[in-house]
C-alpha cells in the first residue's frame, strides 16, 4: 500500500488505476469497508503486544526507500493507545538510515508477521517522529524497560496511526523458533555476522556513502 493521503474506504489514485485494469476494483472495495482502519482495534493491539519482531519501510524526501528489521521480546513495541504506538532505537550499525529518513520524511510503513503461532500479518501506517527515551517516559509511564541486559533504547519511534489492516495467512510459512541465544549488544564481528556477505572483505562498499548507503 501506498503512503499517499487517502481514506481508508477508496485507496490512493494509483491503487483505483491497476485495480481497474486488473479488474479487481469490486474485491479491493470489499477489502477496504471490510478490513482497513484508522486505528489499532482490540484484536490488533494484542497481537502486537505479542509480536518480537518488526519489518518498517521508510523513504527520504526524494522518496527513495529503506525497508529495514527490528527484533525485541514480546511487548517491545508497546502501544499507547489505539492511534498510537512506539517502539525502540537500539544500538546498531550507527549508519541511522530510518531515523534519517523520518527526519525528511515521516511515512512510516510497519509489518508485523506471526510465523509460529497465528500465522498472520499486520500492516500499519501513519507518520513518525522520533522522541528521545527520557522525553517519551515522561510522558508514557508504563513504557517498558528491556529485559536484554545492556540494551537501552538509544531514541523511540513514535508512530500515529493512519491505516491498519490484515495481511493473510495463505502464503505466510509456519516457521519454528529454536535457538541459539542471540548475542544481544556484541561488537564481535563473527558472532554478529557483521561481514556474512564478504564485502568489507573483497572491498566492495561504495566510497562516498550515497542515497543507497542504508543499514540501521
Amino acid at each position: 500500500m501506498t503512503q499517499t493521503s487517502h481514506t481508508p474506504a477508496t485507496g490512493t489514485e494509483g491503487e483505483r488505476y491497476v485495480q481497474q485494469v486488473m479488474g479487481t476494483s469490486d474485491r479491493a472495495a470489499r477489502f477496504y469497508n471490510d478490513q482497513m482502519l484508522d486505528h489499532l482495534n482490540i484484536d490488533m493491539r494484542a497481537f502486537i503486544a505479542r509480536q518480537e519482531m518488526l519489518f518498517i519501510a521508510t523513504a527520504d524526501d526524494r522518496g527513495e526507500c529503506d525497508s529495514s528489521f527490528r527484533a525485541g521480546p514480546p511487548g517491545f513495541v508497546h502501544v499507547i493507545d489505539e492511534r498510537t504506538l512506539a517502539f525502540p532505537e537500539y544500538r546498531g550499525n550507527g549508519v541511522f538510515a530510518s531515523a534519517g529518513n523520518v527526519t525528511q520524511n515521516p511515512h512510516i510503513g510497519l509489518m508485523f508477521l506471526d510465523f509460529q503461532r497465528d500465522r498472520i500479518g499486520l500492516h500499519v501506517n501513519g507518520r513518525v517522529k522520533i522522541m528521545e527515551d527520557d522525553r517519551l517516559r515522561s510522558y508514557v509511564r508504563d513504557l517498558p524497560f528491556p529485559e536484554v541486559p545492556g540494551q537501552r533504547a538509544q531514541m523511540w519511534m513514535l508512530v500515529h496511526v493512519e491505516e491498519a489492516y490484515i495481511h493473510c495467512r495463505k502464503h505466510i510459512p509456519h516457521l519454528r523458533k529454536v535457538g541459539p541465544e542471540e548475542d544481544w549488544g556484541t561488537d564481535d564481528a563473527r558472532r554478529k555476522g557483521g561481514d556474512f556477505f564478504g564485502a568489507k572483505q573483497r572491498g566492495e562498499a561504495r566510497r562516498h556513502g550515497g542515497a543507497g548507503a542504508h543499514g540501521y
